[in-house]
């Protein structure tokens, strides 16, 4: 429930007074209710870097989340736990919608800033059930602590939980303390020096088990043939050993920098493992009531001159291959928005979408949402679409568990946010890697249609490889 007219408005605190007020309002609430409330307060800070104060403040056993988009000037780091659910199965993803739903009906928010709220995080693996994986199938979860950056604008938000046992004075000396720790921190972008001093070792070709990806193209091509599929996309892992482990924050400043196109992220679990990424794939943004979500597939490389990268976007632009690769995955998503009752609008031809090192095929397709729609239905209905699973999507799955020798867990999964006026962001997981202290899981796909040339497949995803690499050292 978004704060009512009698809730104590915050100002700007000198102190921490206002914040005990509107603590101890929470409370009564929840004992009126008789239901534990989430106090979430906002508070304008000086402009700081996300990623520098989750570098600074994380601890290894709590969940977070970090997603940042510089062409949008907009970042998100959330620290901690107050609400969290987690599931698995078919239903996982209306699981997850009715855990949200119930929780909001207990929020109280105290914020000035329409651009600075409460937000659920969420992360989905691939499939419903991973035995394998070590994040669970479905998370969401409310923050203790979110930074949110907005261009030049920035803001702390803290959500407490606070019941008829509450003590009011200690939250709100918590939530000033961290308010003022946050707003020493650096102000300028994180740099860190170079931790891996030499590099990684056990990367070299013949180490990547390339012949059984390329038997698994060759058999989903004869599926193809076969008419048993209009598309499949295979995943490859590669896994990789440092001498010395991996850091997070600095292989994610890495991304930031060469990938400002893409939206940059970084999953945590709580037990020491971080999955991070770029990913050019939006598979669902919704504001104000506003969806657009992207048909992302087909590609090429970029050319080492402006001569070559034109010559290479007007090839991918006619190649019929990729214009078939991409129309499928265009189809199926106009397709699911209709089985919502979403009426969808979009170009009648793809444009190109250039990036650092890549360039696709890109069709955004628009609908308008109603309130009874919820962000988690679409997703459920859109996850996983042809651009990283194939067509048709059951016997795709079947296949991807067939031919894949590893588990994707969060690999070309769902991973955003949605908050309480039905606004969402997802990406799909892609460009990323899973690192574990010394160890790094690198994934990367590439969509299989009729035309299909193994070695061109892996050549795709081995440039994409090595462009997780160069973040990572």
């Amino acid at each position: 429930m978004l704060c009512q007219p009698s809730v104590p408005t915050l100002i700007f605190p000198q102190d921490c007074k206002q914040l005990y007020r509107f603590v101890e309002f929470c409370k009564q609430q929840s004992i009126i209710d008789h239901h534990p409330k989430v106090a979430s307060i906002t508070l304008g800070i000086p402009v700081v870097d996300p990623l520098q104060v989750m570098h600074d403040l994380m601890q290894s056993n709590e969940l977070h989340f970090y997603v940042e988009n510089r062409e949008d000037g907009r970042a998100i780091a959330a620290l901690n736990t107050t609400l969290i659910h987690q599931s698995e199965g078919a239903q996982r993803f209306a699981a997850a919608q009715q855990f949200t739903q119930n929780w909001l009906q207990h929020l109280i928010t105290e914020a000035d800033l329409p651009w600075a709220k409460p937000q659920f995080f969420a992360n989905f693996t691939f499939f419903d059930q991973e035995p394998t994986s070590s994040f669970a199938p479905a998370t969401i979860f409310l923050p203790q602590w979110q930074i949110i950056r907005s261009q030049e604008q920035c803001a702390l938000v803290a959500n407490f939980l606070v019941d008829f046992q509450s003590n009011s004075e200690q939250l709100a000396s918590k939530v000033w303390r961290q308010f003022q720790t946050v707003s020493r921190s650096q102000h300028d972008c994180l740099f860190f020096t170079n931790v891996l001093s030499h590099p990684v070792d056990q990367w070299q070709t013949d180490q990547w088990q390339t012949d059984q990806f390329r038997s698994a193209v060759i058999a989903a091509l004869e599926s193809i043939q076969n008419r048993q599929l209009h598309k499949l996309v295979l995943a490859h892992a590669v896994d990789v050993r440092s001498p010395l482990p991996f850091q997070w924050a600095h292989s994610l400043h890495n991304l930031r920098q060469r990938h400002p196109d893409c939206t940059v992220f970084s999953v945590g679990n709580g037990k020491g493992q971080s999955f991070i990424g770029a990913s050019p794939e939006r598979i669902l943004s919704i504001h104000d009531h506003q969806l657009v979500t992207d048909a992302l597939a087909g590609s090429s490389p970029r050319g080492r001159s402006a001569i070559e990268d034109t010559d290479l976007a007007q090839r991918l632009m006619s190649s019929d291959k990729e214009r078939r690769e991409h129309q499928v995955v265009v189809d199926f998503i106009a397709q699911r928005l209709v089985h919502l009752g979403l009426q969808s609008t979009f170009a009648n031809s793809p444009s190109i979408l250039p990036l650092s090192n890549i360039q696709h095929l890109h069709t955004p397709i628009y609908a308008a949402v109603p309130n009874h729609v919820h962000p988690l239905e679409i997703l459920a209905s859109l996850h996983p679409t042809p651009a990283v699973a194939g067509m048709p999507r059951e016997i795709a799955c079947q296949q991807i568990r067939q031919y894949e020798n590893f588990g994707r867990s969060l690999y070309a999964a769902p991973l955003g946010w949605l908050d309480a006026q039905g606004n969402a962001e997802f990406i799909v997981g892609i460009r990323s890697a899973l690192l574990d202290g010394n160890c790094a899981r690198l994934y990367a796909g590439a969509g299989i249609v009729q035309g299909s040339d193994p070695d061109r497949e892996l050549a795709e995803i081995k440039l994409k490889f090595q462009t997780l690499l160069q973040a990572l050292v």
